[in-house]
């Protein structure tokens, strides 16, 4: 299995064989450090760091070159900086990515209408119906890569195979700048032979409780009876694992995309013990989370709270509530009451609010008065001045002060489901 610093890199052969094959995963590589390396060609071939650059800033991106010395996403840039001294640490520009991979995604938009993104750097496409146009699903992905190449000057890696799950794990094993095609015939003797870790959906706990059974390959897994593995990881997670195993994935490709939840969370320059200050942030937060609501015409049914201690340790916190909301102030009330019921057993280092469980706009049932009315008259105001004036432009005058975070990013930032550019 190939590591995420591109050893053990597997690819295919210009001839390979695609029948069978039908879903692409498509995955730029290092995107952001890519993008950076794009703008500033001094950069190519250094260890690059994309990351916050003071304090307990967090490494959203790192070259290749930096992977080879165990720098890895969500790192913290000091560690990230013991491990590799001689990095080179630039700041993220969002908004250089997302035009970039607005403009991928327009290129994927023109192989097929049958595209889904995963996030702000990868896709899945479907290209069953393309062949009669672009040739057959090996020749569409060599093409596709070398036309992102050509146009944005960015590299991916494609992975070629007959469900999302083995084209995900091909494209994994393919980085960097790689094409693996698994043809249909290949899959079961593909898989077998990996390790479990390698299966899409098997996290760090559950590759342990199976190899705690000495069940350390996918034919392992085909070779245990289907009630070990349902003990090791449930009858669900058992059961999806084991159809995994087989090359059984029945998911398609779907091209519109239901967001499951919207949050933003910040890790802090110092340890913060004073509860007011937190409860501040949370407020700040609450608003962030519920302008993205807004945004993208939904409201939540469920409030989260994330807490990270100082030694690392995270708890969590929800709750329903009685209406949908898109609602700044009451969303933070719900996680501010969340907060008031954790107790401080260590200082914070970072903290949380997520909406879960979204809804469209609108979708319930309306009542005879909003009890919100004003609350949602100032937050339409507000989000009139920050179109206008840029997102920090108004805040509450509750939490002005001192830059206190490194990274109040979405924790999931993904773009919003956009078609193909008009020409």
């Amino acid at each position: 299995m190939g590591r995420g610093d591109g050893s053990g890199r597997r690819v295919s052969a210009p001839d390979a064989d695609d029948a069978g094959t039908r879903i692409l995963h498509v995955d730029m590589d290092a995107f952001y450090a890519s993008v950076e390396v794009l703008d500033d060609p001094t950069l190519a071939g250094t260890a690059l760091i994309v990351g916050g650059m003071e304090g307990r800033g967090v490494v959203s991106s790192a070259s290749y070159e930096a992977r080879r010395y165990g720098v890895r996403s969500a790192m913290n840039v000091a560690q990230a900086l013991r491990l590799c001294p001689h990095a080179i640490v630039v700041p993220p520009h969002f908004e250089r990515y997302s035009a970039l991979s607005r403009q991928v995604m327009g290129i994927f938009h023109e192989i097929t209408p049958l595209v889904e993104p995963l996030s702000i750097d990868e896709a899945f496409l479907d290209v069953s119906g393309a062949g009669r146009l672009w040739g057959s699903p090996g020749t569409i992905a060599r093409a596709l890569r070398a036309r992102v190449r050509e146009e944005t000057g960015l590299v991916c890696s494609i992975g070629v195979a007959a469900t999302k799950h083995v084209a995900k794990i091909a494209s994994t094993l393919s980085k960097p700048d790689g094409l693996l095609i698994v043809s249909g015939q290949e899959t079961s003797t593909f898989l077998a032979a990996l390790p479990v870790r390698a299966l899409w959906g098997i996290g760090p706990k559950a590759a342990e409780a199976l190899e705690a059974r000495g069940i350390r390959l996918v034919s392992d897994i085909l070779a245990s009876p289907r009630a070990v593995i349902e003990r090791a990881l449930g009858r669900a997670g058992g059961a999806r694992i084991w159809q995994l195993a087989q090359g059984l994935d029945a998911r398609e490709v779907e091209t519109e995309r239901t967001e499951k939840s919207v949050g933003h969370e910040e890790t802090f320059l110092e340890d913060v013990t004073d509860p007011a200050l937190l409860r501040s942030e949370l407020r700040r937060l609450s608003d962030r989370v519920a302008g993205r609501l807004r945004a993208g015409g939904w409201e939540a049914r469920g409030i989260a709270l994330k807490l990270r201690y100082a030694d690392f340790t995270t708890l969590s916190r929800s709750t329903t509530l009685a209406e949908p909301t898109d609602v700044g102030q009451r969303i933070g009330e719900r996680a501010i009451a969340l907060f008031d019921d954790v107790e401080l057993a260590q200082p914070v280092r970072l903290i949380g609010v997520r909406a879960e469980r979204l809804a469209p706009g609108g979708a319930a049932l309306a009542a005879l008065w909003d009890d919100d009315e004003d609350w949602r008259r100032i937050d339409a105001a507000l989000d009139g001045a920050r179109e206008r004036f840029g997102g920090g432009a108004v805040t509450r005058a509750s939490i002005l002060g001192p830059r206190r975070d490194v990274n109040a990013l979405p924790t999931n930032p993904r773009l919003p489901r956009e078609g193909p550019p008009s020409r």
